[in-house]
This record gives C-alpha cells, sequence and structure tokens, in this order.
C-alpha cells in the first residue's frame, strides 16, 4: 500500500504535467516529447537501479527513492514560482526542459522501488504462488493509475499546476515518512569482493544469457513498447480531443479499473502451467484491441477498447517477471529486471519521439485532407482524429503479427522449456526465514 500511495504520487504529477502541456500549447509534439522522455529516462537509469537493488537491503532502496523524488518535486515547485508559466512552456527554451526534467526525473526514480518490490516478491513468496503476488502487485499499481487519471484532469482543470505540485510534493513527504516506519526481513546482500561498476552490465548480461531463451523473451518485450511508444504518444491527445480534460481524467480512471481487474484475476486464477505461452496470446489480443478501439471517433468504443486493453497488461507484465523470478537466482534479479527494463522502457521513447512529429505534421494534415478522407474514409470513417486513429490501426496490426510470429521461433520453445523443468527458483540467503516470518505476520 505504501507503493501504491508513492505510485500514486509520481503518476499523478507526470500525467499532469502532460494534461497540463498539452492544453496550454496544443502540441502532439510537446507531449511526445514529454512521455518519450520519461520512458528514455527510465531506460537510462534502470540497469543503474538494479543494481542498487542487488547490492543492498531494499527498505533501504525504497528510503532512497523516497528521498530524491522528494527533492526533485521541491525543486519543480522553486522552478513554477520563479519563472512565468509562459516561460515553461517554450518547448524552444531551456525552462521547459529544466522543469519537465526534474519532474520526471522524480518520477522515474520511482522505478527503483518497483524493481526493488518485484525481487521481494522472490524474497517472501513460495513460488508456486508468485504469478498470484504478482497479480495483486498489478492490481495495486491499477490502482494507483485510477486514482491518478481522475486526480490529475481535476488537478489540473481546477486547480492549475501550482496546486498540483503542491499536492505532489505533500503526498511524496508523507509517503517517505509512512515508509521509515516499515520493516522487510532480509538478510544483508552477499558481496563478491570484487569492485563493480554502478551500471553492472556484464553481470546483467551473463545472468540473463545463463536462461536460455530469456534475452530472447526480453526482445520481444522491447519489440512490444515499440508499439506502446504510439500509445505514449497518442493515447492522451486523442482522448482529450473526445473530451475535456476534467472528464478525460476520470474516464481514464474508470478504464483503469481494467487493471485492477485484471489483476485480481491473475491473483485468483495464475497464468497457467506456461505464462510466456499466456503472455504471447494477451499481446495478439491488445494488438487487436488497439487497432480497432479508434476505428471511429465513438467516445464508448474508445473507452471501452482502453477498459480492455488495461485488463490484459498486468497478465503481459506479470507473465516476465514470473518467468525471471523462477529461473533467474535472487541474488542477481535486481540486475535483470533492471536490465529488462533498460531494454523494454528504451524502446517506447524511440517510438513516441518518431511518431509524434509524423502524425502531427504529416499523418493528421493528410486525414484532414480531402484525399485522405476519400482515400480512408471508409475505413476509419470522418472525425476530427482520424489521423491518429490510422496510426493506432498500423500499430496494431504490427503488434498482432509480431506475437503471432514469435510462436514459431526457437526462442520461445526454450525459455517455455527452461521455465516448465525448473523446479523451484534459486531462494535468497535467509529467504526461508523471511517467507516463515512474512506468513507468520499475513
Amino acid at each position: 500500500m505504501n507503493t501504491a500511495v508513492a505510485n500514486v504520487t509520481t503518476s499523478f504529477l507526470w500525467f499532469a504535467l502532460t494534461f497540463w502541456v498539452y492544453l496550454e500549447t496544443r502540441s502532439v509534439l510537446a507531449t511526445g516529447v514529454i512521455g518519450g522522455a520519461y520512458m528514455l529516462l527510465v531506460a537510462v537509469f534502470s540497469m543503474a537501479f538494479g543494481t542498487i537493488v542487488d547490492r543492498h537491503r531494499k527498505h533501504l532502496v525504497m528510503v532512497f527513492a523516497g528521498v530524491v523524488t522528494l527533492i526533485a518535486f521541491s525543486i519543480g515547485g522553486g522552478l513554477y514560482l520563479l519563472f512565468p508559466e509562459s516561460t515553461l512552456l517554450d518547448i524552444g527554451a531551456p525552462m521547459f526542459w529544466l522543469f519537465s526534467g526534474v519532474i520526471l526525473f522524480g518520477a522515474v526514480i520511482e522505478n527503483m522501488r518497483n524493481i526493488a518490490l518485484s525481487t521481494i516478491v522472490t524474497l517472501l513468496i513460495p513460488t508456486e504462488r508468485h504469478a498470484n503476488a504478482n497479480g495483486l502487485v498489478g492490481t495495486v499499481q491499477g490502482l494507483a493509475f485510477m486514482v491518478t487519471s481522475v486526480f490529475s484532469g481535476l488537478a489540473i482543470g481546477l486547480l492549475g499546476m501550482g496546486w498540483t505540485l503542491v499536492i505532489a510534493t505533500a503526498l511524496s513527504a508523507a509517503a517517505l515518512l509512512h515508509l521509515l516506519f516499515l520493516r522487510i526481513p532480509e538478510e544483508q546482500p552477499q558481496q563478491d569482493g570484487e569492485r563493480r561498476p554502478l551500471i553492472d552490465l556484464r553481470g546483467s548480461i551473463t545472468a540473463v544469457k545463463a536462461a536460455t531463451g530469456l534475452f530472447a523473451l526480453i526482445i520481444f518485450s522491447t519489440f512490444n513498447n515499440f508499439i506502446g511508444g504510439v500509445y505514449l504518444a497518442l493515447m492522451d491527445p486523442y482522448g482529450l480531443e473526445l473530451f475535456p480534460v476534467e472528464l478525460w481524467g476520470i474516464v481514464l480512471g474508470v478504464t483503469s479499473t481494467g487493471f485492477i481487474i485484471g489483476g485480481l484475476l491473475i491473483a485468483k486464477f495464475g497464468l497457467g502451467r506456461n505464462p510466456v505461452r499466456t503472455m504471447l496470446l494477451f499481446v495478439i489480443l491488445m494488438g487487436a484491441l488497439g487497432a480497432l478501439f479508434t476505428i471511429r471517433d465513438w467516445w464508448w468504443l474508445y473507452a471501452g477498447g482502453i477498459w480492455l486493453y488495461m485488463m490484459l497488461i498486468p497478465a503481459v507484465e506479470a507473465s516476465e517477471q514470473t518467468v525471471i523470478q523462477k529461473v533467474v537466482p535472487f541474488r542477481e534479479q535486481g540486475r535483470v529486471f533492471g536490465f529488462a527494463a533498460a531494454f523494454e522502457s528504451g524502446a517506447a521513447p524511440i517510438t513516441a519521439f518518431l511518431i509524434a512529429p509524423i502524425a502531427e505534421f504529416i499523418i493528421i494534415p493528410f486525414m484532414n485532407s480531402d484525399a485522405g478522407r476519400q482515400s480512408l474514409g471508409w475505413l476509419l470513417g470522418d472525425g476530427d482524429a482520424r489521423g491518429i486513429a490510422l496510426v493506432f490501426l498500423i500499430a496494431g496490426i504490427v503488434m498482432v503479427v509480431a506475437a503471432i510470429g514469435a510462436f514459431f521461433t526457437r526462442s520461445y520453445r526454450r525459455i517455455s522449456a527452461q521455465y516448465l523443468d525448473q523446479g523451484e527458483s534459486v531462494p535468497a540467503e535467509g529467504a526461508e526465514d523471511s517467507t516463515t516470518e512474512a506468513q507468520l505476520r499475513g
């Protein structure tokens, strides 16, 4: 629950920043830059985060992340007080990048907590219940997304960016204070005596290569995130064309109940005998939804499509986490989770940076022209955001084809076989006692 509060806080300010910039500038390019910058920062820092998680107690890592987030949001609030909004919204001026960058860095550091939480599942939960625990983690994240979506839109629409910064800073301080009173039973991580760099790339690659087929699983997730970059750049602009900002935040909040339901279903039923197969099947469904939920500019179609799409996300994420938790030794899991996050997060900003200007300057003008309406109007209808709909359609089809193709690869067969042959995950030092204590507390 502490992680849920922390996720609410960081996502609240990041969502609010995206809403605020788009409403003040009406620039798809600006929102694409912000979304892409966030994912790029996640990619740059994730391997360092994973190394830090492996070398220190998980509670200490979470406290450190909370402190950095609080400092970053406080600096962002100071910049807002010092400079007029017109200066902070000028995408060509350095203050836009400084203001946005400080806020995004405060949000990015939260990913260190999420990596730590994934390893805590291995530390405290029996192997046969990993998938269920990962479903609960997804439920908490979905709950945070729901609250964030609603209140970000309301905060920007009713209070403005200034008070939004005040709220985020206060919540960060409250979450950090509560975290100081929590305890996680864990032994001090053992060191091998070698001096290693902050970003242990060699150790990460060695751990990934040790699990045959795991690298291919990460590569597929990375390709999947290339498509995710399309939604990162264009989902909010499309939604803000259909709804006022206050209502759009509520729509995102309501549709994110799909995230919660999906996570609860995994917590109840698990992921089946082979989580890799489960992941690919759900990715095919996600691609089909992404291609069709903007086929017409009907608000109910878009909202319903997002709800179903979000219900599938926990299954995809939990599948990858469950495989890593079983086939990778505990002492190396932080680096592997960080390595995977770096690869997968790095894909989305590349797409976002590419698709935002292409959509704004080429595809959207084409679909608003007579030629565009005549050539594709039969398929996409005749609305104000048909250019974005065309991008979603193409991206969804590509996702479906890629997931179907993955079933026929040797890597899919190898990682599936290794997961099914592995009896138990390698426990952490002292994990047996930790698990007993956690069960007694439960």
